[in-house]
């Protein structure tokens, strides 16, 4: 597949709070993590039929995002961004995935720490 040609569904500043972290005083509360997913599949289909069940369901694959992380408890963002990436290669049709997660605050004097991976089947 070359990537740099292929379809891609973007979900932007997906916004979501977990326990994250290494240091014992980020253990036990939640933190605002914020969210960039990048769905590669092909969408052709798609565009013709103009029917859901020919893409992928970017809300339903959302709330999946949603749900695992509200209820993970990583200590790294960089083992967070791997099972997001997981969880949606699991969906039919989705050949490749970016996951960027920030965490704001992170580091003193900055806005945010991010992670970026990529993952494909």
């Amino acid at each position: 597949m070359d990537i740099d040609r292929s379809d891609r569904i973007h979900i932007r500043d997906l916004e979501v709070a977990a326990e994250i972290g290494v240091y014992p005083e980020e253990r036990g509360i939640r933190q605002d993590l914020i969210l960039n997913l990048t769905i590669f599949s092909d969408q052709r289909r798609a565009a013709r039929d103009d029917d859901l069940e020919s893409t992928v369901d970017y809300e339903a694959a959302a709330e999946e995002v949603v749900d695992l992380v509200e209820s993970s408890s990583f200590r790294l963002i960089e083992s967070l961004a791997a099972a997001v990436a997981d969880r949606l290669l699991d969906h039919r049709g989705v050949r490749a995935v970016g996951v960027t997660v920030d965490k704001p605050g992170a580091v003193r004097r900055t806005r945010s720490v991010a992670v970026e991976i990529f993952r494909e089947r």
